[in-house]
């Protein structure tokens, strides 16, 4: 909150503007004083001495503000004591320069009140940008104050001069006032906005280290669903096929061997599936084959490996389909496929995949039904459920929504529901 002469952190660019003030200020008050006291024709009562003590006034305006490391020791103190250097000193030699009741132009301690009125108003402008419009009032009543027991000091008690000291420091005053209170009323809109950026860029700040976090979340989320939708497949059908070798290894040797051999080559397959999800999570039959004859092949593996008879109607082709889409739909075929294979003991799965026109765009469908044992959908300790999850999250990562109707003894239905853009 701002506080008069309390601000401990300047604003940017207020110590910038004073030095170059300070530095013009100096420039012209040596050039008037060379041009008063070298040029002889030109009128002056005014004492050399008062020349020298107002350069004299500027250089140690100058060079407070330029003396390194000042700032950081005097803490809040050093601005309002470079102000007041800068405001009365100019004061009190401009009145000095006029002798009392000498100077041979009439009106002069209001002139002089005039003059002053350059000199002022940096000081003026800075106070108003660095504080708050209490300090400008401050200083405007305080300059008149100043101004006036100087001015009716050098006045000449001959003529009306006394008059026009009060209205000349009077509108003075009015006009510092007017002025301080419009650049008051700038710098609070510049700090409220500043509030404002900062704020937002502490929320997106916030934003960002949160979406961070969601997106490490999801990726490994993904990533765990790859590895089940790959190795541990591949382990779980192989597994299987080594408890059917083993059965089988003493009665029926070469049935056995043919199934070591299939187990083998679906542990090479799982292995590089495996190795390709974890490099590019993404299945190396999708970038192969397309997504239709990705499904058929699909299809034909788990069929061969668990002796299951499948039907496939899929289009010929599926063009134009979101790489997310095809990931999705092919990996929800193979969960559901697996699931019918392992869990559900079924003897005939049919695959459908459809692509429909219309009206609101195009519409994706995936169905897989078996005859299988079907289950509870109120069991969430059945071996779907971990399935089911994964393949209801990927759907939502597309936009899609599955269903699953199943019922013991019924079999199972799973159909996923995609519209990718057109």
């Amino acid at each position: 909150m701002d506080t008069a002469m309390k601000r401990d952190i300047l604003e940017p660019g207020v110590l910038a503007i004073f030095r170059l003030f300070t530095a013009l200020w100096l420039a012209q008050t040596v050039l008037v004083a060379g041009r008063r006291l070298v040029r002889p024709g030109l009128p002056t009562e005014t004492d050399p001495l008062l020349y020298v003590a107002n350069i004299a006034n500027t250089v140690l305006l100058l060079g407070y503000l330029l003396w390194p490391g000042l700032q950081r020791r005097l803490g809040r103190a050093y601005l309002p004591l470079a102000l007041v250097l800068a405001t009365i000193g100019p004061i009190i030699l401009a009145h000095l320069s006029t002798p009392p009741g000498h100077f041979p132009f009439p009106n002069m301690a209001a002139v002089t009140i005039v003059e002053l009125f350059p000199v002022l108003v940096v000081p003026l402008v800075i106070i108003a940008w660095q504080y708050d419009l209490r300090s400008v009032v401050l200083f405007s009543i305080g300059t008149a104050l100043l101004d006036l027991p100087l001015a009716l000091w050098t006045a000449n008690p001959s003529d009306a001069e006394l008059f026009y000291i009060v209205p000349t420091l009077a509108l003075r005053t009015v006009t510092f006032l007017v002025v301080g209170y419009m650049v008051t009323r700038i710098m609070s809109t510049q700090r409220q906005q500043r509030h404002s950026l900062t704020e937002a860029n502490v929320k997106l700040a916030h934003y960002a280290a949160t979406l961070e976090q969601l997106t490490t979340s999801r990726e490994r989320n993904r990533l765990a669903r790859e590895l089940h939708d790959t190795l541990a497949h591949t382990l779980s059908a192989v597994a299987v096929q080594l408890e059917a070798v083993s059965a089988l290894w003493e009665s029926d040797p070469a049935q056995a061997r043919a199934m070591l051999d299939r187990s083998l080559a679906a542990t090479r397959t799982g292995l590089t599936e495996t190795r390709r999800a974890l490099q590019a999570l993404r299945a190396t039959p999708l970038e192969d084959l397309g997504l239709a004859l990705a499904i058929r092949q699909l299809a034909d593996s788990v069929a061969e490996r668990s002796r299951l008879t499948v039907d496939v109607q899929t289009p010929a082709r599926l063009d134009d389909l979101p790489p997310d889409v095809e990931q999705c739909v092919y990996r929800v075929a193979q969960e559901a496929l697996e699931n019918a294979a392992q869990h559900a003991q079924a003897r005939h799965v049919d695959v459908q995949l459809e692509l429909a026109e219309e009206p609101e765009g195009r519409r994706l469908t995936l169905t897989v039904a078996d005859d299988g044992a079907g289950f509870d959908p109120a069991d969430v300790d059945n071996g779907y459920h971990l399935g089911l999850k994964g393949m209801r999250e990927r759907a939502e990562m597309v936009g899609g929504t599955l269903e699953a109707e199943s019922a013991p003894g019924q079999g199972t239905t799973v159909r996923l529901i995609v519209t990718p853009p057109s």
